[in-house]
């Protein structure tokens, strides 16, 4: 198993956070990440996603298994079969005060190839991760 998280405050209000991170459509919009998501995020629905991590692009089929309005978007998938590569995507966002919320990025990665995969997602899955609560926390305290 190995934890990726990254976090970032944000002054705006969970809702508006919500509101961006589960308008999959308009992830080209502003996600340098995941460009590209397809799908509806709501439990026990499928979606597709494409990010790019250092030169490679990947798809993703995921599940969402966790969509709890301006708390929390938790998705899943695996790569072959699960005992191989899986991961579980949690996007959180916590309220600390007024319109400052705590948005935190993680994924839990299990799996045999975890270990192969190790510098990669130190490095380059850890760079997508901030450049897209970077890009969140701009898009979400424009206006």
């Amino acid at each position: 198993m190995k934890e990726l998280r990254t976090e970032i405050e944000i002054q705006a209000a969970p809702d508006k956070i919500w509101q961006i991170l589960t308008s999959l459509d308009k992830y080209p919009e502003w996600n340098p990440f995941i460009h590209h998501a397809i799908g509806k995020a709501r439990s026990g629905e499928k979606v597709d996603i494409t990010f790019k991590s250092g030169s490679k692009e990947m798809t993703l089929h995921c599940t969402v298994v966790k969509a709890e309005p301006n708390k929390e978007l938790r998705w899943k998938y695996h790569i072959a079969l699960p005992i191989l590569f899986s991961g579980e995507h949690s996007f959180i966002i916590e309220q600390i005060e007024g319109n400052k919320t705590r948005f935190i990025d993680c994924e839990i990665f299990n799996g045999w190839l975890v270990s192969l995969q190790a510098r990669d997602i130190d490095t380059n899955s850890k760079q997508g991760f901030e450049a897209m609560d970077k890009a969140l926390k701009a898009r979400a305290e424009q206006n």
